[in-house]
């Protein structure tokens, strides 16, 4: 049986706190054929201390004339504007969902609504935030960048002793830099999670383009998450590192492409294939004149198309009997 990729474009903070943004980023994310549009939910308040500082991504983007306390800030959603947010998902037929980073906003998105929970990379060692998400019993999508495999075993053993079956958890490989490298990618450590969990699992891309995470789908995984924007040189930590709107649609393109193509492993003879058979096979044909009572022989006969004949698979059956009747050149035996 297929599978459906669940596709998620993760809008993240790329609306830059400006709600008319963030509905616009909600109209392309629908418009490409994505499952669910991401937003991120926090306070910075209780995400950073006020002298946390920028990773090295973010002032390559942003600069280091504010702290990233400033920084994220700026960027909340309030409860109004995801509501605003939701409401405009219902319009453009695309779910709204959203990462809480803190136990509060899990709290938020529950109460709007919110059946299913991602904890980001940088949450995955955080227990009491874990442990909550945990009683929940909802599904889990789980982000596993900076992680070894011991940290993804212990947060999944927190999540279920809190109460959450493994059955619902998700497991993202992913590599926290933005843009990640080529040689960090290591989309095999996909499957390593799959073998060592045996979880579903799933790819967060934070690679230039499509290709990386096209070829994760190919490769089995269950969910796809990718960052887009409106436009890469507007300002902000993660619009470089983003794709655009066109190439939002071609990744989900390609993606649902890829869902098709996978089929379900049975190897047999398709439709098209049955109707180019007789066209691309060979039958066993006279390779001169032959007369009635003539034995064939390697040097009359040959195998030629099209494959409306005698299978040359009959050979060896074929070679000295005799000739029933008289035939020419490359009419079939």
């Amino acid at each position: 049986m297929n599978t459906r990729v669940l596709i998620i474009a993760e809008a993240g903070v790329n609306h830059n706190g400006d709600i008319r943004l963030a509905k616009q980023l909600i109209d392309v994310a629908a418009e490409s054929g994505a499952d669910l549009v991401k937003f991120q939910t926090f306070s910075a308040n209780r995400q950073v201390t006020r002298v946390a500082k920028k990773a090295g991504y973010q002032i390559l983007a942003t600069g280091n004339k504010e702290s990233q306390y400033e920084m994220l800030h700026r960027l909340e959603l309030t409860e109004d504007m995801h509501r605003e947010l939701i409401a405009h998902c219902a319009t453009r037929n695309i779910d709204f969902f959203s990462t809480g980073f803190d136990i509060e906003s899990i709290d938020l998105l529950l109460g709007l609504g919110q059946d299913h929970f991602k904890i980001p990379s940088g949450e995955i060692t955080n227990l009491p935030y874990l442990r909550h998400i945990g009683k929940l019993g909802k599904s889990v999508i789980l982000s596993t960048g900076m992680s070894t495999l011991g940290d993804i075993e212990a947060a999944i053993e927190v999540l279920e002793q809190a109460g959450t079956v493994r059955t619902q958890i998700t497991v993202l490989h992913c590599t926290t830099e933005y843009p990640t490298p080529m040689n960090e990618v290591n989309l095999r450590a996909m499957h390593s999670i799959q073998a060592a969990f045996g979880v579903a699992v799933g790819y967060s891309d934070h690679t230039p383009g499509i290709e990386v995470a096209i070829a994760a789908a190919a490769m089995g995984a269950t969910v796809i998450e990718k960052h887009f924007t409106l436009d890469r040189t507007l300002p902000g930590p993660d619009h470089q590192a983003s794709l655009e709107p066109a190439e939002l649609k071609a990744m989900v393109a390609a993606i649902r492409n890829i869902e098709v193509a996978l089929g379900d492993g049975i190897k047999r003879l398709t439709p098209s294939e049955a109707r180019n058979m007789p066209v691309a096979r060979k039958s066993l044909v006279a390779s001169q004149a032959i007369k009635a009572g003539d034995t064939f022989t390697a040097q009359n006969i040959t195998t030629k198309r099209p494959g409306t004949g005698i299978s040359p698979m009959r050979w060896d059956e074929v070679i000295g009997q005799v000739a029933k009747k008289d035939y020419e050149e490359d009419e079939l035996i």
